[in-house]
């Protein structure tokens, strides 16, 4: 049986430790985790399968399993003024 498990995720530009080359970092704050790809959809993808194997991982430990309640969160950003 499947059902569907909904998070929040952020994608940031970023560059590799290293080789300092470009990418994009992906987080999803609710589980603790976070990837990277190439590509913005490389990202997605790649955090898409890390919280799937997270999930199938604690379901498989006997551990709770929470789906994030995306429709009570608020994601945006501020801007704030500080001295130079």
């Amino acid at each position: 049986m499947f059902h569907d498990l909904q998070y929040n995720i952020i994608v940031t530009p970023d560059h590799r430790t290293g080789t300092n080359e470009p990418c994009f970092s992906v987080q999803c704050p609710a589980l603790g985790l976070a990837d990277d790809g190439d590509t913005i959809e490389e990202a997605i993808a790649n955090i898409k399968k890390l919280i799937t194997f997270h999930v199938e991982s604690l379901a498989a430990e006997g551990e709770e399993i929470k789906d994030e309640e995306i429709e009570k969160s608020l994601v945006t950003a501020v801007k704030v003024r500080v001295p130079a």
